[in-house]
Formats: structure tokens, sequence, C-alpha cells
């Protein structure tokens, strides 16, 4: 089904997204540890929005601002990694969810 592709498109997209920001990031400005808690793309595989959660970084505004200003980069990557017809553009933003919890 169609919602299943979606879910196997998000999960693998999730998977390279966190091995690409582990591995091949290598901007001494990005602090703490990042992780991706979820992706949502959209059914045209235009946008894919990517979730993150910081733990332990000087500035989460800098963070985004790097995962942003490094989208173009992770995305090209993500072509060799992932076989879609389109690599979707990526849309990082904040996980609100799990701030949450931690605030308690």
């Amino acid at each position: 089904s169609d919602s299943n592709r979606m879910n196997r498109v998000d999960e693998e997209i999730k998977k390279a997204v966190s091995k690409i920001i582990s591995q091949d990031l290598h901007d001494p400005k990005l602090t703490g540890l990042i992780s991706v808690t979820s992706v949502k793309t959209t059914p045209d595989l235009r946008y894919a929005r990517v979730f993150v959660s910081m733990i332990g970084c000087k500035s989460q505004k800098e963070n985004l601002a790097i995962l942003k200003k490094s989208s173009g980069f992770i995305r090209s990557l993500i072509a060799k990694e992932v076989n879609l017809r389109i690599t979707p553009e990526l849309v990082f933003e904040f996980d609100e969810s799990i701030e949450y919890r931690f605030k308690d």
C-alpha cells in the first residue's frame, strides 16, 4: 500500500540522515548528540521533514542552522544511499515532543 511504501521511504531516509550526521558532517560548530527522531516525506517525494532532537549541545539554534546549511550536501549523499526516483529536499525541524518529555 501507499502508506506502507511511504513508511519505508521515511525509515530509509531516517537511517541515511542519521548516518550522514554522525559520520559525514565535519562541522566543528556542530555540538552535542543529534538524533533524527522521525522523518515525514510528502507523497510526491518533493520534501522530507526531518525531525531532530539534541542532547548536550551548546546551541540548538546554531545546530539547526548548520543542518539547514548542510541540507544540500546531506541530500546529495542520500541520493547515493537511498534508491528513489526523486531525492526529497530536506527540511530540518526541531522535535518539540521530545523536549517536553525532558523538561519534567
